[in-house]
């Protein structure tokens, strides 16, 4: 029998999984194609020359096109008045061909972020972020129309890998808008017992270390060491964190919220960073535009 020490997790392999989720919309498109005629259609917007924004929404767009949605690019100046922005995203709203936009984050400072947002339409609203999307998340008996991609992504992996969720411990590190929060009100949708460690929170260690669930997203670089995980936990790590090392051509390699290393020889599951989370985002956003197309198209 081999030592705990012997003991590695599962990898919880998002690639894969996403592969998976793209396979199954492509399926769909074709199938809402062949009987409507029509198919889903995401407008993303860019604000500025971001080189990380740029690339991000660079990948979405192929992926749209790699599953047969009609992507719709808008790409607008640093320096684009906000109102202008606004006027965008109205025209968007009102677009038949559109059924789901993304205004990729974060906007330059001149924008208010919140303006923007609300002014998109809450049936293309594909990132979740709508306020009524998130109050309805956050209230017994309601359902959003669409949930946010990341925190949605989270949950996938933990359902088709297998790993229980009601009446089990859930600890998500982190409280963002963009994550922790709408992750710890989806754990609580599915019944799981949930406790958010934050910036304030008294022992993290020992609170984690009860955890059949962990949900790291804190912007921390291994942050969350290996005797901080239960034997057995499942382990979603949603950090992406670059650290020095010269050894790479790039000067930095990226690193989760988790020390994998240390945690994979305790954990029962655990995502890699790279090719955990990541890919699952992307799959839940042409989800969310596929779910929007399907309830206008098929009224």
């Amino acid at each position: 029998m081999a030592s705990p020490s012997d003991q590695t997790a599962k990898i919880i392999d998002g690639k894969a999984i996403a592969h998976t989720i793209r396979s199954e919309i492509a399926d769909e498109v074709r199938h809402l194609s062949d009987k409507h005629g029509k198919v889903p259609g995401l407008a993303v917007v860019i604000v500025g020359v971001r080189k990380d924004s740029q690339t991000y929404v660079n990948m979405k767009r192929k992926t749209c096109a790699e599953v047969g949605i009609k992507s719709f690019d808008v790409d607008l100046p640093e320096d684009v008045p906000e109102a202008d922005l606004i006027t965008k995203v109205h025209q968007l709203s009102s677009d038949p061909e559109v059924h789901g936009i993304l205004v990729q984050l974060p906007l330059p400072r001149h924008i208010n972020e919140e303006n923007v947002l609300g002014a998109i339409s809450i049936d293309k609203d594909v990132d979740g972020f709508h306020p009524l999307n998130i109050g309805k998340l956050a209230m017994k008996g309601r359902e959003p129309l669409f949930l946010p991609c990341t925190p949605k992504g989270c949950l996938e992996l933990l359902v088709r890998s297998g790993i229980k969720i009601k009446g089990q411990r859930a600890v998500v590190v982190g409280r963002s808008n963009i994550v922790g929060l709408p992750v710890s009100l989806l754990l609580l949708k599915a019944d799981a017992t949930v406790t958010t460690v934050h910036s304030h929170t008294k022992d993290p260690e020992a609170i984690i270390r009860e955890a059949d669930i962990v949900i790291a997203a804190a912007g921390q670089a291994c942050m969350i060491k290996g005797d901080w995980i239960k034997p057995g936990a499942a382990v979603i790590d949603v950090g992406t964190n670059a650290v020095s090392d010269p050894s790479r051509k790039s000067g930095y390699r990226l690193v989760g919220d988790v020390d994998f290393a240390e945690a994979s020889k305790v954990a029962g599951f655990i995502t890699p960073v790279p090719g955990g989370v990541g890919p699952m985002t992307v799959a839940m956003l042409l989800r969310n535009t596929l779910d929007g197309a399907k309830r206008i198209i098929g009224q």
